[in-house]
């Protein structure tokens, strides 16, 4: 309940910060930055990263105001480098939350900024985790449908964490498939969590789908 005081105060007086983390290929010059949108909370100077205080936001029912005020501010930020530098070269991605995509109005805003922004095609990526997806698959698929006409694109978080992993992806029309990091960090010396991560990632490409390991 602390938190709750805690990060309604944080989200009136705008002391979110956004942090951004490369995304990088395993081979060869990756060309355009491709990086991932972090939110950290500042309080007293000091930094709080965000698995000390998103678990409490998605019980209290804050996180969709969260996600509101990345997804706008991030927009914002790219919108001013391309007004700055009259190009913008990269991809970026945004995690959404399963209660943002419960809803209505919040899957209602992120449409409108990027209308009135006119971001260039493929500057915009949004996370959704497979779980997230799960929930209600039909409102997903058709958010993702809107979306990705305005030059978004997608990616499916936290892969190979849920159930029926593989039945709903051949539903999702996404962009990228991320490995889940509990599969990813002992490959080196768990086979088993090799052969998952090798079956993740072919069905990815023979979907045409980019992977990106946690």
């Amino acid at each position: 309940m602390q938190w709750v005081a805690r990060l309604q105060a944080a989200l009136d007086e705008d002391r979110l910060r956004l942090y951004a983390q490369p995304i990088v290929p395993l081979h060869g010059d990756g060309g355009a930055p491709h990086v991932e949108i972090l939110v950290r909370l500042e309080e007293d100077g000091e930094l709080i990263q965000p698995g000390a205080f998103l678990p409490a936001a998605e019980r209290c029912g804050l996180t969709p105001r969260i996600d509101q005020w990345v997804v706008r501010n991030t927009l914002a930020w790219l919108s001013d480098r391309l007004r700055q530098h009259g190009r913008l070269e990269g991809l970026f991605a945004i995690n959404l939350s399963g209660a943002s995509l419960s809803d209505e109005r919040f899957r209602q805003d992120p449409q409108a900024l990027l209308q009135t922004m006119q971001l260039p095609p493929g500057t915009v990526c949004f996370e959704i985790t497979e779980t997230a997806a799960m929930v209600s698959l039909s409102t997903v698929a058709h958010f993702i449908g809107e979306v990705k006409r305005l030059g978004c694109l997608f990616a499916l978080d936290d892969f190979g964490s849920g159930l029926s992993s593989f039945a709903y992806l051949k539903n999702l029309p996404v962009d990228f498939l991320k490995i889940d990091g509990s599969f990813v960090k002992d490959i080196e010396s768990d086979p088993i969590d090799l052969a998952m991560v090798q079956a993740i990632n072919a069905i990815g490409h023979v979907m045409g789908l980019r992977t990106v390991a946690e």
